[in-house]
């Protein structure tokens, strides 16, 4: 059987062994470098969310367009927030943060924002999908920290994880209504 890190190296192209820096952390040197492995996927994906939160902000137009304006700027400001801690967390754990947009585009799930749309309700839809991918990497997230014994990692993805169902709610309820 494959080793998680082996999977994970294939999956997301990432350096069957990256840099890793000495550190007092009580996490097995290999756990640090599958969780490195993981959180610097997850970072891409947090990345790419961030600036297609920014594209909604920047150009959508139409009737709700101060809303909706001023809504994904907030959620690009609490991505913002999550990028940070995601990267963080690789540096805590002795890895390096690999956070640069073109590393972000290179490895990130997320499909890719459409530039041909500007009306406000079809931005709802492009973030709304753009948010529900990114939630479910970090509920998966969750799984594979817990999976490697890493309760502090779990438990910040669990905050990220209520923290973007919360952004997709307000997004939704701009497409929501009773009929």
């Amino acid at each position: 059987m494959k080793s998680t890190k082996n999977i994970l190296a294939s999956k997301i192209n990432l350096p069957e062994d990256p840099i890793m820096f000495e550190t007092e952390n009580d996490i097995s040197l290999q756990r640090r470098k599958e969780l490195n492995a993981l959180l610097n996927q997850r970072l891409a994906s947090a990345v790419d969310l961030q600036m297609q939160m920014k594209q909604a902000h920047w150009n959508v137009k139409g009737p709700s367009f101060i809303g909706l304006h001023e809504l994904f700027d907030k959620v690009a400001e609490a991505v913002e927030d999550y990028v940070d801690q995601i990267a963080e967390r690789v540096v805590q754990l002795g890895g390096v943060a690999e956070g640069t947009v073109r590393m972000a585009a290179a490895h990130t799930r997320l499909s890719e924002y459409s530039t041909e749309i500007s009306e406000g309700m079809a931005h709802v839809e492009g973030v709304a999908r753009a948010l529900s991918t990114f939630g479910a990497e970090a509920r998966h997230m969750i799984d594979e920290a817990e999976a490697l014994d890493d309760a502090d990692t779990a438990d910040l993805f669990t905050e990220v994880s209520r923290g973007i169902d919360k952004w997709l709610w307000f997004v939704e309820a701009h497409s929501q209504a009773a009929k």
